[in-house]
């Protein structure tokens, strides 16, 4: 196989929504694409397309130089990547694992890969499935910069942006956790309240346009709290804690007077009682990551 034909292939490991979208994108930038999953009949459109279905993982991954692997987490990407064949068929080749998981699992995954000679990067998908392959999908990528830039070629088919944050394998898995903890705790949020407004006869219709509101409040905070939290002011001049703590109180009594459970508020409520009994009442809300990071 000549370099060029190496550089213009790439295999695919898990077909699931997300791994169906990438090897599609893949195929649309016009490389050849070999796909395998564990489940048999979820290549049957990429196939249709032009995708090489390999009939095991091993095969699957000696077809490329790369390999993207996309699984539900790295218990699923270790039982793919990790048998003996699997791994032999990697040594001198490279794997972009975009499964979700932990640091520390990303940490022991390029362990792994060292150990058998397997170029090892790591990443995390931050936009859904119909972003792949347009200007609107977010990559982030962590682990050797060399093997970044070797390979930034065929993963830049992906679309989009694709975000280098440096040698350091577990940071990819560090943003994708912090900020799917904005995103999660954000959306919790939110169905709460379509609770609490049903419950008080406001429609969900009614309410979003006010919560779109709330949203675009909150880019201006997040500069905001950075600022604070880096640079270690945290002014409540505006909004201090003692004020958060009693609109926190009300959403909790008006929740379960209509047994709504109002555990998450209760929980960040109970945070910022706890933040100003430590002597922070006239802060402000950013407060609340100093506290919280204390051991």
């Amino acid at each position: 196989m000549s370099s060029h034909s190496e550089q213009s292939a790439v295999t695919v490991l898990g077909l699931g929504p997300m791994g169906r979208a990438l090897a599609g994108a893949f195929l649309d930038a016009g490389l050849r694409t070999t796909v395998w999953n564990r489940t048999p009949g979820r290549d049957a459109e990429l196939v249709a397309r032009g995708a090489v279905a390999a009939p095991t993982a091993a095969e699957a991954v000696a077809a490329s130089r790369l390999t993207v692997v996309c699984v539900v987490n790295y218990d699923a990407a270790d039982a793919v990547l990790r048998p003996d064949a699997v791994a032999d068929a990697l040594k001198g080749r490279t794997v972009v694992n975009l499964s979700a998981d932990t640091p520390d699992r990303a940490r022991d995954t390029a362990h792994w890969a060292a150990e058998r000679g397997i170029g090892y990067l790591d990443g995390a998908i931050m936009t859904p499935t119909t972003t792949i392959g347009t200007s609107a999908a977010v990559f982030l990528h962590s682990g050797p910069t060399e093997l970044h830039r070797e390979h930034r070629p065929v993963l830049e088919a992906l679309g989009g942006s694709h975000t280098h944050l440096g040698e350091e394998i577990g940071r990819a898995a560090a943003y994708d956790v912090a900020l799917l903890d904005v995103f999660w705790t954000a959306m919790a949020g939110y169905v709460h309240a379509l609770a609490v407004a049903r419950a008080e006869g406001v429609t969900a219709r009614e309410l979003a346009p006010f919560a779109k509101g709330i949203g675009a409040i909150l880019p201006p905070l997040f500069d905001q709290f950075a600022e604070d939290v880096d640079g270690g002011g945290f002014s409540g001049a505006g909004n201090p804690l003692t004020s958060a703590v009693s609109s926190m109180a009300h959403i909790v009594h008006t929740s379960e007077a209509h047994g709504i459970d109002a555990g998450v508020m209760r929980a960040a409520e109970g945070m910022a009682r706890r933040a100003v009994g430590l002597g922070h009442g006239e802060d402000g809300f950013s407060r609340l990551a100093e506290v919280l990071g204390r051991r």
